[in-house]
């Protein structure tokens, strides 16, 4: 594999109907791979759509890997994207998010090990927690992290799972920060902010924002890492193809900004002037929200990744423009 060649390679992406998954696809083709077998929980929602302008060989519901795998009935796979996990932030069912984010990347990590191939997984910078031990992702503070939802913490498991096992330094973790852009349609709350204050604009002209509940943050003064998906999966591509990487890698754009900078970038690409109104955040987070985010990409750059990180406003620009407003999803052949 090379960072802009997969055309050789057979991959296997878990999560592949899903935001992040669909577009690693949807990059993967534009490097010459079609050899894809896409993994997914399909359900009711909508994300299925993502997968129709893609190009792969097979799919399967995501209760029918692990056994088919461990058979030897899928076969060999040079490459395991693994971004296959339930990403709600609220979710309650703490059994649940440790079976299916923690347990079930246990065991499709085993098989990867066991098996020669190429192992890149979804962790989170939700695991960061209110970021007061830092928001390094050289490890060396791993133990010390205290994530502020059970999401986070099922991540977490995982990361202390792999360094206290030995193995950490043999495959890649993500630490993915606020990713946004085409095909998150089915997210439903998890949306981004950009793919909702969209709707807000078109309908209300307006976008609303939280309210501070801290004396060192204003109203929409809240700072998070905004990233690109299409810068993200060039950076995932970039640490796959890469041999040598191993470990955690934040994935972000080295830069925070404000929600009041996110929210401008939506009315210029709209050709609206900015209406921003204010609101209470309700109760049940307030203690779990974080002000402040942004990725030390260090380690990334020192992987090899050379790529110019796309601008909050060229990012949102793109994404209204070619995408949200058109209505259209990523597509083989299209930028």
């Amino acid at each position: 594999m090379k960072p802009n060649d997969f055309s050789d390679s057979r991959v296997l992406v878990t999560g592949g109907a899903g935001f992040i998954g669909s577009a690693l696809v949807w990059a993967l083709n534009r490097r010459g791979c079609e050899n894809i077998v896409v993994c997914d929980i399909l359900g009711t929602d909508e994300k299925w759509r993502n997968l129709t302008p893609l190009r792969f060989a097979d799919y399967l519901e995501a209760d029918a890997l692990l056994p088919k795998l461990q058979s030897g009935a899928l076969g060999k796979f040079h490459l395991i994207l693994h971004l296959g996990a339930c990403s709600s932030t609220t979710e309650r069912d703490a059994s649940y998010l440790v079976r299916n984010n923690y347990g079930f990347t246990k065991d499709l990590c085993a098989w990867a090990l066991a098996n020669q191939t190429r192992f890149v997984y979804a962790s989170s910078a939700a695991t960061y927690g209110d970021g007061s031990a830092g928001m390094s992702d050289a490890g060396s503070q791993l133990e010390k992290l205290q994530p502020l939802n059970m999401y986070g913490y099922s991540k977490h498991l995982f990361d202390l799972h792999a360094q206290r096992a030995g193995f950490l330094n043999r495959i890649v973790g993500l630490k993915y920060f606020n990713v946004f852009g085409p095909n998150e349609n089915h997210k439903g709350d998890m949306r981004s902010l950009v793919h909702k204050s969209f709707a807000q604009v078109q309908n209300e002209n307006v976008i609303r924002l939280f309210k501070s509940y801290r004396k060192d943050f204003r109203d929409g003064e809240q700072k998070r890492d905004f990233l690109y998906v299409k810068d993200a999966v060039a950076m995932t591509l970039h640490l796959a193809a890469t041999r040598k990487a191993g470990g955690l890698f934040n994935i972000g754009s080295g830069r925070a900004r404000t929600w009041i900078d996110l929210a401008d970038s939506v009315f210029a690409a709209l050709d609206r002037k900015p209406r921003i109104k204010f609101i209470e955040m309700p109760q049940a987070i307030r203690d779990k929200y974080q002000y402040f985010t942004e990725a030390d990409i260090s380690r990334l750059r020192a992987a090899g990744y050379k790529n110019k990180v796309t601008s909050l406003e060229d990012a949102v620009a793109d994404y209204i423009r070619h995408y949200l407003v058109p209505g259209k999803s990523l597509e083989v052949g299209v930028g």
